[in-house]
């Protein structure tokens, strides 16, 4: 899938009224899961992506993951967007996203770096 596809896609699962919008809130909730994912699987997301959405894992350092869960992974998306009250939507039009446009394993590495809770927000049972 391409860049523009995966704008698309948010924007259409998002209702986002501009494209501006819609990379404000991808820029956001990618940003927070880079933030909670080891160096080895951001770095094997990254291989996946279009290079506009690859920069956000590459610069991810060596060394530990940090650990929250999915409340917090929403507040930190909204303090990003400015807007906590579409935290949990804006979240969701994002990751579904991704999830389809990454292959099955390299979704399945994700998952396992995260706590329960996650996996819906992907678009997958828990």
């Amino acid at each position: 899938m391409s860049y523009d596809q995966f704008l698309a896609r948010v924007c259409d699962r998002g209702g986002y009224a501009s494209v501006v919008q819609a990379e404000l809130v991808i820029s956001a909730v990618l940003e927070v899961l880079a933030s909670r994912l080891c160096s080895r699987v951001a770095q094997g997301l990254a291989a996946e992506l279009p290079a506009v959405l690859a920069e956000v894992f590459e610069s991810r350092r060596e060394g530990e993951a940090e650990s929250f869960g999915v409340e917090e992974f929403y507040r930190r998306v909204g303090e990003r967007t400015g807007s906590k009250a579409t935290a949990g939507w804006d979240v969701s039009a994002v990751l579904t996203s991704l999830a389809e446009m990454i292959h099955a394993d390299q979704l399945e590495k994700i998952l396992s770096q995260l706590p329960s809770g996650y996996a819906p927000l992907f678009g997958e049972p828990e």
